[in-house]
């Protein structure tokens, strides 16, 4: 599967039962904090115009979350009904767009007033890598079709301007399921080396049921992907928000230590509406978080990996 399909729309609007999100997170080149976006669908096939309507959660909805260097984080969400929703098919190339909201493969636009808080931004984002983590058919799946994005572009928050060529380093994800997992932990680390050249580190995991989870690590390293499904030396703390493990690949001789630090007053917590509208539950989310990466591959020195360029942490149930 090419970058592009990775992000085409798998929700079919007889589908009343959904979420699909595509977001991303870029950390500024400027070092003075990190921005989260989302656009999010939910319900969109339900009879009483999709989402949540008996708790107040809109079908379609843009997120933006800024992270300060310094100061706690800012969330702001703001739905929209599904009139005027253009949404492509599956196995079209990719737009979603409402309004002034709008993103595609590579680029993306947002206008929303919260609060009395205005944003607005104006992105194109490009990379070299792009892959499935998890891909269970209906059940759902979660892809990254930019691992090690580069954004230009522009955002406009409250008078403030963010603005550079390149603006950030982060990358592009797109999930979607049924529902969302009882427990989950995700995270992702992007260094620039020395070289010019980009690595990234990503790894998921979430409960299954009866006991089991899945869980998985991904290396894009000098050009190659490196899969890893064995973990060992696990530590899980979502209250402090830490995750420490050891992934590796026996067949092909490649390991990675990590180590992810979410704690300190970056640490935001959002509700997440669950797809049957019962009632939501609770993220966390630093998408300014530590990252202490160690790399082994055969016949190699270990490879200390910086995250110079960002990295994020996110947990779900477990440890409050």
């Amino acid at each position: 599967m090419n970058q592009e399909n990775l992000n085409q729309v798998y929700t079919r609007p007889s589908m009343s039962r959904r979420y699909e999100v595509w977001f991303f997170k870029l950390q500024l080149a400027d070092g003075s904090g990190a921005w989260w976006f989302r656009y999010l669908t939910t319900n969109i096939g339900r009879p009483d115009g999709g989402g949540c309507s008996s708790i107040g959660t809109k079908p379609l909805q843009v997120w933006a979350t800024w992270f300060p260097r310094e100061g706690k984080p800012q969330s702001f969400i703001q739905g929209f009904s599904l009139d005027g929703l253009q949404l492509t098919n599956r196995g079209e190339a990719f737009r979603l767009e409402h309004g002034l909201n709008l993103i595609t493969h590579d680029g993306c636009t947002g206008c929303i007033q919260v609060d009395g808080h205005n944003l607005d931004w104006n992105l194109r984002y490009h990379s070299t890598s792009g892959f499935s983590m998890s891909d269970v058919g209906w059940i759902g799946f979660s892809r990254t079709p930019h691992t090690d994005a580069i954004f230009d572009g522009e955002i406009n928050f409250d008078g403030r301007k963010f603005t550079g060529t390149p603006l950030g380093y982060g990358l592009q994800g797109h999930n979607c399921g049924f529902r969302h997992r009882n427990l989950w932990s995700w995270a992702h680390a992007f260094s620039i080396n020395e070289d010019g050249s980009h690595t990234t580190f990503e790894a998921l995991e979430y409960e299954i049921g009866l006991g089991f989870y899945f869980r998985k690590g991904l290396l894009w390293h000098e050009g190659r992907l490196y899969s890893m499904k064995k973990f060992s030396k696990e530590v899980r703390e979502r209250g402090s928000m830490h995750w420490s493990f050891t992934c590796s690949d026996p067949k092909d001789k490649v390991a990675v230590n990590a180590l992810f630090d979410g704690s300190g007053e970056n640490l935001q917590k959002i509700p997440y509406t669950k797809t049957d509208c019962s009632l939501t539950f609770e993220v966390s989310n630093n998408s300014l978080a530590q990252a202490q990466i160690t790399i082994h591959l055969p016949g190699r020195d270990e490879i200390q990996m910086n995250a110079n360029a960002g990295a994020v942490l996110e947990m779900v149930g477990g440890q409050n």
